[in-house]
């Protein structure tokens, strides 16, 4: 049973791989984009940006309207249409077909998110849960950071329709051993629409709310830029900030491990602590940001720190209502996606009126402001008390 349920979670950090592929690896084939389309580099970027705030809006209503949906036919019926869309996309020969087949499957990408995170929970005790989020999660870091350099090198050196083949062969390798090695998994205990909305009158719900909204803008607000910043700041070649980048991603894995390790040890210290140490973090690139060595040293650091509080925020928010857990990670994709794009324009205000170095601050207040919601929850609401019941 236990060697069954280590290879289900292993096709689930697959398949969000492949999901965070098609969402995240469609940046570093853009410029090939806007030239088979005929549009500028700026317009092809829709196809990012639409796919986002799709997301975002539709990860409140999604999860909630198929959580009493059998979770293999649901996660089924997003890969398929995941392939369905990548195989329009790479026969598509007018844009605005390009952005429908981004959007539609954006609409169902929150679901299988939700039905991931809740189904590998489930699959094992519930003290080692976090671990198994965790592993999940590291898909998501592992679309982030291989789906973009490895589309890119597709498109370069073979061709654009190859790039989105790739993402096409991903879904359907998750599909197929989802169909095959899953069981029938229908939700057992159906709560009502309003029974999961509910937990939105709790306050325990708000504060871990707005504490991710504030850490994913500690952690994304900075890293949007991070390119920017090590290009006038450490002063570094385009190849070196590449490398930079790749640095900050595979760190951002090793953080999902850690991460797992953490939650099921001590929560709560691990949460509270989580702002200052990256506080820290954030003063020292301030202080060194001119210097390679240096600079790459702790953006290793920071990277691991960066998948740690990705795990952090998913814990945060699913332990304050675990009675709808399919609407609290439709919550969390949601207040991860706003947190992000909070941070990032709050960055730009901070990079246009005081120069590139400051975008750290940025990160540096976010955190502060998240303690006292950090504080606040944990002083009415122990959610490692409540998951232990």
């Amino acid at each position: 049973m236990a060697k069954r349920n280590n290879l289900l979670i292993v096709i689930l950090t697959i398949g969000t791989f492949g999901i965070i592929n098609t969402e995240m690896g469609i940046i570093g084939i853009l410029p090939s984009i806007a030239n088979h389309f005929d549009v500028s580099v700026s317009k092809a970027g829709l196809l990012v940006s639409v796919f986002a705030l799709t997301v975002s809006i539709c990860s409140l209503i999604m999860p909630l309207l198929f959580s009493g949906v059998n979770r293999k036919k649901a996660m089924l019926l997003v890969l398929g249409i995941f392939i369905l869309s990548n195989i329009v996309s790479l026969f598509a020969t007018n844009f605005t077909i390009a952005v429908l087949a981004r959007v539609i499957p954006a609409i169902f990408h929150p679901i299988y998110f939700s039905a991931a995170f809740t189904v590998a929970a489930n699959l094992v005790h519930k003290e080692e849960a976090p671990k198994a989020v965790a592993k999940v999660l590291m898909g998501v870091s592992a679309g982030m950071v291989l789906g973009v350099p490895i589309a890119s090198l597709l498109a370069s050196t073979v061709s654009l329709q190859i790039a989105m083949l790739f993402f096409a062969i991903v879904n359907a390798i998750v599909f197929i051993a989802t169909l095959v090695f899953f069981p029938s998994m229908p939700v057992k205990e159906r709560l009502s629409y309003g029974a999961q909305v509910s937990v939105l009158k709790k306050t325990p719900t708000w504060l871990s709310i707005v504490t991710v909204l504030l850490i994913n803008s500690a952690i994304f607000g900075v890293y949007s830029y991070l390119a920017e910043y090590l290009r006038t700041i450490t002063n570094i070649s385009g190849k070196s900030i590449s490398v930079m980048l790749v640095l900050f991603g595979g760190a951002n894995i090793i953080g999902n491990i850690v991460a797992g390790k953490l939650l099921t040890k001590d929560a709560i210290k691990s949460i509270v602590s989580f702002p200052f140490v990256l506080g820290v973090v954030y003063i020292i690139l301030f202080l060194i940001g001119q210097f390679t060595l240096p600079m790459a040293i702790m953006t290793l650091v920071w990277g691991i720190l960066a998948g740690i509080g990705n795990n952090i925020n998913q814990y945060w928010i699913t332990s304050a209502a675990p009675e709808a857990p399919d609407f609290a990670n439709g919550l969390f994709v949601t207040s991860a996606n706003l947190g992000t794009t909070m941070g990032t324009a709050v960055g730009g205000l901070f990079i246009s009126g005081l120069g590139t170095q400051y975008i750290l601050v940025v990160g540096v207040l976010s955190l502060l402001l998240s303690l006292p919601f950090i504080l606040l929850r944990n002083y009415m609401y122990n959610p490692t008390k409540q998951l232990s019941k």
